[in-house]
């Protein structure tokens, strides 16, 4: 990661969000095959991210986001994008 996101943390926020065992979520594990992640949740889950992080995640960008390291990848460009606007 490029920026400074824990991502134990991040992990741990993450799996709160969409109420399942933070062991559960594992870098490569399918939000939607093997955690059963639904629309609703991934929304939840983005609402969760910006308002931690300050930054604006659209749904285009989640759409792909299949595992953990996906969605670390969303973040960082979110990030960075903030960066680049301050």
């Amino acid at each position: 990661m490029r920026n400074s996101i824990d991502r134990e943390s991040l992990r741990t926020l993450v799996a709160d969000a969409i109420d399942i065992d933070v062991s559960e979520l594992t870098d490569t594990a399918d939000f939607r095959d093997d955690l059963e992640v639904d629309s609703l949740m991934s929304l939840e889950m983005m609402v969760v991210l910006e308002q931690e992080f300050g930054v604006k995640i659209g749904q285009d960008e989640m759409k792909p986001v299949r595992t953990f390291d996906d969605l670390i990848d969303v973040l960082d460009r979110a990030l960075e994008a903030k960066s680049a606007s301050d």
